[in-house]
């Protein structure tokens, strides 16, 4: 089972990494990790420096895929993203947290990005 959830994601991601390439972001890191845990596309958007959680479902059957980033696992990306930033010295940047659903639908992926998913000031 973890072998298909984790070939799961991994499609989930090269999907979602193509989409945000053709949207204009410009990747920095893919699967980035340290100590506390891992962000699994670090970018740039213009001016900001985004961290975004790709969630991939083969179904809705159990909500939507963003519902899968709960306050804990935003956490967990904001201490993340702290440390990434400190490494990078990219404190200058503004900062931003996005989410790109990828949700099998009718045997074809659809994908739906949502900027700004969440902010520090929610938990």
């Amino acid at each position: 089972m973890k072998y298909f959830n984790k070939k799961t994601g991994d499609i989930g991601e090269d999907l979602a990494l193509e989409f945000l390439e053709q949207k204009g972001l410009y990747v920095l890191e893919r699967n980035y990790r340290n100590y506390v845990g891992e962000i699994d596309i670090v970018a740039m958007d213009e001016e900001y420096l985004v961290f975004i959680e790709v969630k991939t479902r083969l179904s809705d059957r159990f909500g939507m895929p963003n519902e899968a980033v709960d306050d804990r696992k935003k956490r967990k990306i904001y201490d993340t993203s702290a440390i990434y930033i400190a490494e990078k010295n990219c404190t200058d940047l503004d900062v931003r947290y996005d989410i790109v659903e990828v949700l099998r639908e009718n045997g074809k992926f659809s994908i739906h990005h949502i900027v700004n998913a969440f902010s520090v000031d929610e938990f």
